[in-house]
């Protein structure tokens, strides 16, 4: 498991990707404990020093792939129709997409389909976060690798894909 993956958890119980929230555990450390819970059942007030570290080496590692993502050219399959080669879950269109040939390979021995001619298109990251997902009906990202050990998701979240296009996780967003 990459570091970012660490980045990103399932909270909604649906399999939808979405980033971790982290508190300001040092605000909380001086909150009152309830009453009604007994002292030796208070959690530790402060996170360790190594915790907070960790978060932010992850944060930095998943700010390091996304840049080098968008400044990547991968592979975008297409469908028998001529469709993008998109996969649906829980809401969101996933456009899938891959490191290289090889990494096709082997979703399509995956899939069964490797006998099947597969036509692709070489798509910059950044032209397929930016243009491409918000060309798609409804909530979309990027599954790249999808299948292997090395898979990344970039879901449909600000910062990610355009404002405008961004799942609202926080009731500030128009979708």
């Amino acid at each position: 498991m990459t570091a970012c993956q660490h980045a990103w958890v399932d909270e909604t119980g649906d399999g939808t990707a979405i980033p971790h929230q982290f508190s300001r555990l040092a605000e909380l450390r001086d909150a009152p404990v309830p009453a009604e819970q007994p002292a030796s059942e208070v959690a530790p007030a402060a996170p360790a020093p190594q915790a907070a570290d960790e978060v932010t080496v992850a944060r930095r590692e998943f700010a390091r792939l996304l840049g080098e993502f968008r400044r990547t050219a991968v592979l975008v399959p297409y469908d028998d129709h001529g469709s993008l080669w998109t996969a649906d879950f829980n809401g969101v269109r996933w456009i899938c997409a891959f490191s290289d040939e090889e990494a096709l390979a082997r979703f399509a021995v995956a899939r069964g389909d490797a006998g099947r001619e597969w036509t692709y298109r070489t798509v910059l990251g950044a032209r397929l976060l930016d243009a491409m997902v918000p060309a798609l009906p409804g909530p979309g990202g990027v599954a790249l690798d999808a299948g292997s050990t090395d898979g990344l998701l970039l879901p449909p979240v600000a910062g990610i894909v355009p404002d405008e296009v961004a799942v609202d996780l926080g009731g500030t967003g128009t979708r």
